[in-house]
C-alpha cells in the first residue's frame, strides 16, 4: 500500500485558542510572551497583530511602541504541546496514527483511509473545514512523504494534494525553509544564492555534505521519499481493531447497533481467520461534539463469535448518549488470546464449564449486573482455611488438587472472621447459644471440634477450633474459637462461613 500523509499547520495555535476561551479578544491585537535575557520576547501573536507588523522574536517594548493598545499574556512551556495533544486525539477519528509535529503542527499517516470519505480531497476538506469551524486557522496537504506534506502546507501556493511519486516537481519552486533546515543552514545557503529547494537539489550530494552538514540531505531524502522517516502515534492502535466512519451522524440505538453488527462482524472474521478470540474489547463512539463514549466488555473464554458478542454489547447499548450524533465507531480487541477448536463427538457428556453455552450465559450475568460479580474458586494446598482455596482468572484453568472431602466445609467463608459473643458450657464443648450482628442464634445441633493449625513455616498464631453448628431455623454456621479457653476473655469466638 502507498504510503499518504497529512500535515496540518497551526498557524496561530495559541493565540486561537485563548480567543476561543474569551470571545472579547477576538477584534483585541494581543500576544504572548516569555521572559528572555531581562527582557520579554513575543513567541505568538495573534491575526491582528501580525497585521500590524508585530512577528514573533520582537520584544515586548518594541511591539507597544508601534501598538501601544496590544494585550500581552505571559506564555507556558507546555501549553502547545498539550493543545496539539488534545488536537491529535480528536483527529483520531480520521486514522489511528496521529503524532505531534511540535511546535504547532500534526501528522496523519492516511494510508487506505480516504475512501472512507470519498477520496483524497473531500477527506481533506472535511478535516480543514471541521477545524476551521472549531475556531482555528490551519493549513493541511497530502502528499506521499511527512516532509513534502510539511513544506506544501506552509510553503505552497498552487494545490494541497500532491500527487503520488509527484513529489520532486513539487518542491523545486519552494524555499529552502521548506526542507526543515536549521537556521545556519538557511543562512550558508542564503549567502550562497541558493534559495530555492531547485537550485540545488541536483547538484552532487559530496559538495551539499561537505558544504552544508549531513542534516540537509536527510531532510532531503525524507522530502523525495528516498529515505524513511517515521512518526510516534499518541496511541498506538491495537492489532485487532476495526474503524466504521459515517457519513451521516448516528443518533439512535438501532443505528448504533448495525454499527455494532458490521464492526462485530469483521473483526470477528479476522479472530477466526487467526485463531483467536476476545477476552475484553471496547468500542469508543467518537460524537460530533468532540466527546468519546467507551463501552467495554469481556468474556470469561476466548470466543469470536458474533452473536454472542453483539448480545453483550447490545446490553451496554442504553449507556450510550449520542447527543449531536456520532460519526465514528472503533472497536477494540484490548484482549485476544487463543481459541481451541470444539471437538465434534457422538455422544456428549456433561460438559460441565468447558461447555460454550455455559461460559456465554455467564458472559450475559456478567454484562447486567457488572464485571467483577462471578467468581470461580479452586482449590488450594494450605491447610489453613484463608490459604486453602484461591480465585481463578478463567473457566478453563485446571486444578492442581482436589477439594477436601474429609471434612465438610462452609460453601462461603467471609473474607475476615468475625468475632460472635458466645454462650458454651465447658472447654471443648460446642457453643449452646451466639449473637451475631445483634442476633441471637440457639444451637440445636453441633459437630467438632476440628481443631486446625496454623501453618509455622509461614506465620505464627492461636491454632483454631471449628464447630459446624446449626440453629433453631436450620441455618448451618462454621464457629472456632481462637487459641485455648480462657473464660475471662469473651472475643475468642469467631464466625467464619456459612454452609448452603
Amino acid at each position: 500500500m502507498q504510503k499518504r500523509f497529512i500535515t496540518i499547520w497551526f498557524r496561530h495555535l495559541t493565540t486561537d485558542w485563548l480567543t476561543l476561551r474569551r470571545p472579547e479578544l477576538k477584534n483585541t491585537p494581543f500576544v504572548f510572551a516569555i521572559p528572555q535575557h531581562g527582557r520579554k520576547v513575543i513567541t505568538a501573536a495573534n491575526v491582528i497583530a501580525e497585521a500590524q507588523g508585530i512577528m514573533p522574536g520582537m520584544p515586548v517594548a518594541d511591539a507597544k511602541a508601534m501598538v501601544p493598545n496590544i494585550e500581552v499574556f505571559d506564555e507556558k512551556v507546555e501549553r502547545a504541546e498539550k493543545l496539539l495533544r488534545a488536537l491529535g486525539e480528536w483527529c483520531i477519528r480520521y486514522t489511528p496514527l496521529v503524532a505531534l509535529d511540535l511546535p504547532d503542527g500534526l501528522i496523519l499517516d492516511i494510508s487506505g483511509c480516504a475512501h472512507l470519505w470519498g477520496g483524497e480531497r473531500a477527506y481533506l476538506k472535511e478535516v480543514v473545514t471541521r477545524l476551521r469551524g472549531s475556531g482555528y486557522d490551519v493549513r493541511a496537504a497530502v502528499a506521499d512523504t511527512i516532509g513534502t506534506a510539511w513544506a506544501i502546507a506552509r510553503f505552497g501556493q498552487v494545490t494541497p494534494i500532491i500527487e503520488s511519486s509527484a513529489q520532486t516537481t513539487a518542491l523545486l519552486p519552494l524555499p529552502a525553509a521548506a526542507l526543515r533546515l536549521e537556521p545556519v543552514v538557511l543562512l550558508r545557503l542564503q549567502k550562497l544564492g541558493l534559495y530555492t529547494i531547485g537550485s540545488f537539489i541536483s547538484m552532487q550530494r559530496s559538495a551539499l555534505r561537505r558544504r552544508f552538514g549531513e542534516g540537509l540531505l536527510l531532510r532531503l531524502a525524507q522530502a523525495l521519499g528516498q529515505a524513511e522517516e517515521y512518526i510516534q502515534p499518541l496511541q498506538v492502535p491495537e492489532p485487532f481493531q476495526e474503524r466504521l466512519p459515517c457519513m451521516d451522524p448516528i443518533r439512535t440505538a438501532p443505528g448504533i447497533e448495525i454499527a455494532i453488527q458490521r464492526l462485530l462482524e469483521t473483526l470477528c472474521l479476522r479472530l477466526q481467520q487467526d485463531g483467536k478470540g476476545i477476552r475484553t474489547a471496547v468500542l469508543k463512539c467518537y460524537r460530533l461534539d468532540g466527546n468519546i463514549q467507551h463501552v467495554e466488555i469481556g468474556t470469561n473464554r476466548a470466543t469470536h463469535h458474533t452473536r454472542h458478542l453483539f448480545k453483550l454489547f447490545q446490553l451496554k447499548i442504553a449507556s450510550i448518549t449520542p447527543a449531536l450524533g456520532i460519526e465514528l465507531f472503533v472497536l477494540e480487541a484490548m484482549k485476544v488470546e487463543d481459541v481451541e477448536p470444539s471437538q465434534e463427538v457422538l455422544w456428549a457428556e456433561d460438559p460441565g464449564l468447558d461447555d460454550k453455552g455455559v461460559a456465554e450465559l455467564l458472559d450475559r450475568i456478567s454484562a447486567k449486573v457488572g464485571a467483577g460479580t462471578i467468581h470461580r474458586y479452586l482449590p488450594a494446598e494450605h491447610y489453613w482455611p484463608e490459604r486453602s482455596i484461591r480465585a481463578a482468572p478463567t473457566l478453563q484453568e485446571p486444578a492442581t488438587t482436589a477439594w477436601r472431602s474429609d471434612r465438610p466445609r462452609p460453601v462461603r467463608l467471609l473474607s475476615r472472621p468475625e468475632a460472635v459473643e458466645v454462650t458454651a458450657p465447658i472447654p471443648d464443648y460446642p457453643p449452646l447459644m451466639f449473637r451475631y450482628k445483634g442476633r441471637a442464634h440457639y444451637v440445636r445441633k453441633a459437630d467438632g471440634p476440628e481443631r486446625i493449625e496454623r501453618e509455622w513455616w509461614l506465620e505464627g498464631g492461636e491454632h483454631r477450633d471449628y464447630y459446624n453448628v446449626e440453629d433453631e431455623e436450620g441455618q448451618r454456621y462454621w464457629l472456632f474459637r481462637s487459641g485455648h479457653y480462657s473464660g475471662g476473655e469473651t472475643k475468642q469466638w469467631f464466625i467464619h462461613g456459612f454452609f448452603a
